[in-house]
C-alpha cells in the first residue's frame, strides 16, 4: 500500500473505531444509569438488614426481587420506543379490564381490595398501570400537534381518569395518585398552555370537598393526624411521632449501624418498608441521609438527560414522565416519613421492602434506557 493509498485508508480506519459498538449499545443499557440503580440497591440491602431486625431472610428475599427487576430492566431495554408505543393502547385496555376485574373479583387484606389472585401467586394490576398510563398518554399525544389542543387535553385527562378513579375504589389513594402523576406530567411536558393549568388547579381546588366526603373514615384519619401528630400520641399519631423522633435523635453521624434505639426496639412500626428511611437517619445520621438522596438525584439527573437528548417526542414526554414519577415516589415517602406530608403507604423506591413495586421501578428504568439506546431511531 502506498503512502497516499494509507493516508487514504486511515480516515475510514478512524471513522470505524469511532463508530465501532460498545457492549453497551449491544445490551442496549446506559451504563451510568445501571451503575447508579446498582449502588442505590446495594444500599438498600444494607439498610433492609438492620431495619429488618438482623432477619437475612428480607435481605434475601429482596436480593431476589432486585435480580428480579434487573432482568426485567434488560428485556424491556431491548425493545424500540416504537415498539412499546405500539402497543400502548391495547395494553391500557388490558389494564383496564384487570382493574374493573379487581373490582369484582379481587382478594382483599386490611380493608383493601387491590389483588388478583391466580394459581400459586397473586398480583396488583394497579402496579401495570404506572407504566402504561404514561405509555398511553406519551403515544396518543405525540402523534399530535404539539402543544395540545383543548380537545387532546380533555382525551388525555380522560385516559388518566379512568384508571384513577378506578384505584381509588380498590381503595388506593396513593398508588391513583401517583399513577394519575404519571399521566400528568406527560400533559406537562407536552407544552401544555398555562390557562389550562390554572384552570385544572382551580378545578382541583374547587373538588378538595368532594374528595374529602369520598374518602375512607382512615384515609380521614391520616390527614388529621398529619395535621395534628400529638392529638392521638399511643394511636394515629404513634408512627409519625416515633419516625421524627428516629430522625432526629440521628445527628450528623448517627448511632452507627445496628444500632439505632426505635427501630431495633420496635418503637418505629414498618420500620423496613414506608418508615426506612427514619432507619437510616438514625443509624447513618445526616451523612447517611445526604448519601441516599445523592444516589436519587444523580439517577434522576441521568433520566433528565436521557429524556433530553430523546430524538422525538414520544421518548422525550415518556422518559421525563418516568423519571419524574421516580422523584414523586422519593419526595413523597421522605416528605410523609418527615411529617411534611400525610402518611399515604408509598415506599422509598428500592430501598423499602417489597415486592410488585421495586419490578415495576425497573421496568420503567428499562424503558428509559431502550428511548436512550435506540435514540437514532425516531417514532413514525
Amino acid at each position: 500500500m502506498s503512502g497516499r493509498e494509507f493516508e487514504r485508508f486511515m480516515p475510514e480506519a478512524h471513522d470505524h473505531l469511532r463508530t465501532r459498538p460498545s457492549l453497551w449499545s449491544y445490551t442496549h443499557l446506559d451504563a451510568w444509569l445501571l451503575i447508579l440503580l446498582l449502588l442505590l440497591c446495594g444500599f438498600g440491602l444494607f439498610v433492609l438488614y438492620s431495619a429488618s431486625g438482623q432477619d437475612l431472610g428480607y435481605v434475601i428475599r429482596q436480593a431476589i426481587r432486585m435480580g428480579a427487576g434487573f432482568f426485567v430492566m434488560i428485556v424491556l431495554a431491548q425493545f424500540t420506543p416504537r415498539f412499546l408505543g405500539r402497543w400502548a393502547p391495547w395494553l391500557y385496555v388490558i389494564g383496564i379490564g384487570l382493574l374493573v376485574a379487581v373490582i369484582l373479583f379481587g382478594v382483599g387484606a386490611k380493608g383493601a381490595q387491590r389483588w388478583l389472585a391466580l394459581p400459586g401467586f397473586r398480583f396488583q394490576p394497579s402496579e401495570i398501570m404506572k407504566l402504561v398510563l404514561p405509555l398511553t398518554v406519551a403515544f396518543f399525544l405525540a402523534h399530535r400537534p404539539l402543544p395540545p389542543s383543548f380537545k387532546n387535553v380533555v382525551i388525555s385527562l380522560i385516559l388518566i381518569g379512568l384508571p384513577t378513579v378506578l384505584i381509588m375504589k380498590q381503595p388506593d389513594l396513593g398508588t391513583s395518585l401517583l399513577i394519575a402523576s404519571s399521566g400528568v406530567f406527560v400533559l406537562l411536558l407536552s407544552g401544555i398552555r398555562w390557562r389550562f393549568i390554572f384552570a385544572a388547579l382551580g378545578a382541583a381546588g374547587a373538588a378538595l370537598p368532594g374528595l374529602w366526603a369520598v374518602m375512607k373514615d382512615y384515609q380521614k384519619q391520616r390527614v388529621l393526624t398529619f395535621l395534628d401528630p400529638e392529638s392521638d400520641p399511643l394511636g394515629a399519631g404513634w408512627n409519625i411521632i416515633q419516625s421524627k423522633t428516629a430522625i432526629g435523635s440521628g445527628g450528623v453521624y448517627g448511632k452507627g449501624w445496628l444500632g439505632g434505639t426505635q427501630s431495633q426496639l420496635d418503637f418505629l412500626p414498618e420500620s423496613h418498608t414506608d418508615f426506612i428511611i427514619a432507619v437510616v437517619a438514625e443509624e447513618l445520621g445526616l451523612i447517611g441521609v445526604l448519601i441516599l438522596l445523592s444516589l436519587y438525584l444523580l439517577i434522576i439527573a441521568r433520566g433528565l438527560v436521557i429524556a433530553a437528548q430523546a430524538p422525538d417526542s414520544f421518548g422525550r414526554l415518556l422518559a421525563g414522565s418516568l423519571i419524574l414519577t421516580f422523584f414523586v415516589y422519593v419526595f413523597v415517602n421522605i416528605g410523609m416519613v418527615s411529617g411534611l406530608l400525610p402518611v399515604v403507604g408509598v415506599p422509598l423506591p428500592l430501598v423499602s421492602y417489597g415486592g410488585t413495586s421495586i419490578v415495576t421501578l425497573m421496568a420503567g428504568f428499562g424503558i428509559i434506557m431502550s428511548i436512550h439506546s435506540y435514540r437514532t431511531m425516531l417514532l413514525k
